[in-house]
């Protein structure tokens, strides 16, 4: 009986290993991040594509780093050409799109500033993309559950909490670096421009001050008046 016992429990491990290997896969393959950085340049439109599923979700982030004004046209279209959201002039936005097949169109637009570039950031998430696979196909494979003491589905329910708390702390590191490298930029602008005006100060005063006294010393200069 003793060795019957270690033999079930090595195979308990055995499936309790397997089964979580099935689990992360099963997981980790309903949402897809990505983001991106780019320069838009001045009187330009750049646009991107991302394809689709039906019944996914399509997330788009976007921020303005950098560029005079921080602002920036945005629009994002479906795969019919018809126009979901749009925004004008604005330094950032956030939009959430339930999707179709189809390839999905999203454009930024700086064609109305003539001479300033701007620095773009956006980011991507996808959710539900993995509809043509059953996440559960993994459990035809497993046998003897029963015997484990912690079940498959509250493991599963564990790495999918855990793996979405992951997911959330890295989208919000990713917007809270955005945010930094703005104000950083923002923060260096207004350096040079204080520098800037500082020194058209200084040379303003310098001629102020050499007309006021070479007016002082001309009004004590001797003056003689010949008759």
């Amino acid at each position: 009986m003793e060795v019957v016992r270690v033999i079930l429990s090595v195979l308990s491990v055995f499936v309790a290993l397997v089964s979580e290997r099935f689990v992360v896969v099963a997981a980790f393959s309903q949402s897809l991040d990505s983001d991106f950085t780019f320069t838009l340049p001045a009187g330009r439109k750049e646009c991107f594509y991302q394809t689709m599923k039906k019944d996914a979700s399509l997330e788009i982030e976007y921020q303005v780093l950098d560029g005079a004004g921080l602002d920036v046209d945005f629009f994002i279209s479906s795969p019919s050409g018809q126009v979901l959201f749009s925004d004008y002039r604005k330094s950032d936005g956030v939009h959430t799109v339930e999707t179709e097949d189809g390839d999905y169109m999203f454009c930024f637009d700086n064609t109305f500033s003539s001479v300033s570039e701007k620095l773009i950031f956006f980011e991507l998430i996808l959710d539900n993309m993995d509809t043509d696979e059953d996440p559960d196909d993994w459990k035809e494979y497993v046998h003897g559950v029963d015997t484990l003491d912690m079940r498959l589905e509250d493991i599963m329910d564990t790495i999918n909490n855990v793996k979405a708390r992951l997911g959330k702390s890295v989208h919000i590191q990713t917007v809270l670096r955005a945010f930094e490298a703005r104000d950083r930029n923002i923060q260096e602008s207004n350096f040079d421009r204080v520098n800037f005006w500082s020194v058209i100060n200084l040379i303003v005063m310098m001629l102020v001050s050499a007309v006021q006294v070479y007016l002082v010393r001309s009004l004590f200069e001797d003056k003689k008046i010949r008759t």
